[in-house]
Order: C-alpha cells, then structure tokens, then sequence
C-alpha cells in the first residue's frame, strides 16, 4: 500500500482548509484520537481466537481471497470465510435483536425445550401443520436422505430423538434461529429452520461434515 501511494500522483486540493474552523481539530487532538481508536482495535483484535484474527485482518483489511487464507491458516475456503465472519460479528458488537428474531429464538427454544422432554403436544404446537423434514444421509439411519412431512410425524421423530436433544443448543445457523447437537463439545448435528408466522414451516437436518463445515454458526447464550 505504501508503494504504491509513493507511485501515485497526488491531487491537489480545490479549497484551502481552513484551519479555524472550530470543527477541524489539532494535530494533537488527531494523534490522540488516532492512538484511542488503535488501541480500542487492539483490544478487540485481541478478544478475538488466532484464526479468526487472522482470517479478519487478511481479508478484510489487505484483501486476501480465503483461498489464500485457508492456506495460510490450514483451513478450506468455507471454513476461512466463517472464521472472518465470525470475528466481523465480535468487532461490530451484538447485533440488537430484531422482533422477528427474537420470537423465532423463542420458537427454536421452544422445541428444543419440548423435544428434550418428549411432549409431543408442545412439539406440535410450533410445528406448521405441513412442515417438512429433510435430513441428508448422514443424519439417516438408513445412509439415505429422508424426507418427513406433517407436523404429528415429525414431532413424532423429534421425541424419538429426545435422547440426542440433551445435548442440543439454540444458534443461529446462517443468521436464522434453529438448533445444534454437539455431544462433548463437537459439532454433529445441525437443525436449520425455515418459518411461517410463528411456526415452523421446514427442518433441514444436517449431520454431512462438508455441509456442516460450510455453515455459519452462531451459538445463542
């Protein structure tokens, strides 16, 4: 960057500034800005894991593709663009919840809360009456895909997983309320949810490695 401002031909201004100008402030006051907000940058770079540091820092600030950056940091592609997503997420502060999220994280708590005690009128009752199910065949017993639709058979499949749910937590996957099971702290499964109103309208159940690296997670405290 520095050679290339060396190389470049500077403009010159079309106005003096004025220096009195009650707004523009001294050269002390700039450099004091300046080292408050460096080092504000500093203490919050510093919140952040290595790779997702660095997954930031390369892509965001010098603009390295996260194919280069899933070199650098022993990462694929995916997983380098959801490191610098998670760390642009820290750096910009909690996101103020929005109404609709917010009642779609009570909808998502709502089943996991029913799944994990088997009842299956409250699971029902979050459940549009035509929800389908989708699980990938990782997530099938039978090695292959299945699809599930109706709101009494899928409820049905949630309470005969209640074990499984003990170990599930509500996130956002890709910035939509839904639910993950990571047994012992990994990652195995993940219920990605699509909503109607207040209900929920479809579940994609992913348990595929690849899939699962590809998703942006965020676990909801």
């Amino acid at each position: 960057m520095l050679r290339s401002r060396k190389s470049r031909r500077e403009e010159p201004l079309e106005e003096p500034l004025d220096l009195d100008d009650a707004t523009v402030g001294g050269p002390e006051q700039e450099a004091m800005l300046a080292d408050s907000v460096g080092l504000a940058m500093l203490v919050v770079l510093d919140s952040l894991a290595p790779a997702e540091r660095v997954a930031f820092v390369l892509h965001d600030t010098f603009g390295l593709p996260f194919g280069e950056i899933a070199a650098i940091t022993g990462r694929t592609p995916a997983s380098a663009r959801q490191l610098a997503s998670r760390a642009r997420r820290r750096i910009q502060g909690p996101e103020r919840p929005r109404p609709r999220r917010a009642r779609q994280r009570e909808v998502a708590e709502a089943f996991l809360a029913a799944a994990r005690g088997g009842d299956l009128g409250a699971l029902i009752a979050v459940l549009d009456p035509d929800v389908e199910l989708r699980a990938d065949a990782a997530a099938s017993l039978s090695g292959r895909s299945v699809t599930i639709r109706g709101a009494a058979a899928v409820a049905g499949g949630a309470r005969a997983a209640s074990a499984r749910s003990r170990y599930g937590r509500v996130a956002l996957i890709n910035g939509t309320p839904g639910v993950i099971m990571a047994p012992r702290g990994r990652l195995a499964v993940a219920l990605a949810f699509t909503y109607s109103g207040d209900k929920i309208s479809q579940i994609d159940v992913i348990a595929d490695p690849a899939r699962l690296e590809a998703l942006d997670l965020a676990v909801l405290d």
